[in-house]
């Protein structure tokens, strides 16, 4: 139902994350529909980047405090610092983007890689982003 293998299933039990009911006569481990939902609610906590043991803190949690409050606040409380990383990942990559693309529009309009800086460089639209033109201003 989860495509995971049976050893996923004893260490989520190990950890507390859900747990077997009675064995039949086969000693298969039986799962009830609560484990259902406890995994797809792992699932769905992994997805969003939260840790095996995160993971159980919550549901330790959860365990204490069966009002769920608790549970919510400390899940918004890491899905905000997650959010935040992820915006400044966002702002990292959007800087990069933008700067191979001035590169590439750059060297497109270049016909001699090492004519730039050099005599195009009057006409250049990035001649304030140039590091070599500044480099080569600052030592003349």
């Amino acid at each position: 139902m989860f495509g995971l293998t049976t050893r996923t299933m004893r260490y989520y039990e190990e950890l507390g994350l859900i747990e077997s009911e009675n064995r039949d006569a086969a000693e298969h481990r039986r799962y009830s529909e609560r484990n259902v939902v406890r995994l797809k609610r792992v699932q769905q906590l992994k997805d969003y980047g939260l840790t095996l043991s995160e993971i159980r803190e919550l549901f330790d949690l959860a365990k204490r405090d069966r009002t769920g409050v608790s549970v919510r606040e400390s899940l918004a409380a890491k899905y905000r610092s997650r959010l935040e990383d992820a915006e400044r990942r966002r702002a990292s990559l959007d800087a990069y983007i933008d700067d191979l693309s001035w590169h590439v529009e750059q060297l497109e309009r270049v016909h001699d890689f090492f004519d730039c800086p050099g005599a195009s460089c009057a006409a250049c639209r990035w001649a304030d982003r140039c590091d070599v033109r500044a480099l080569l201003a600052k030592d003349a």
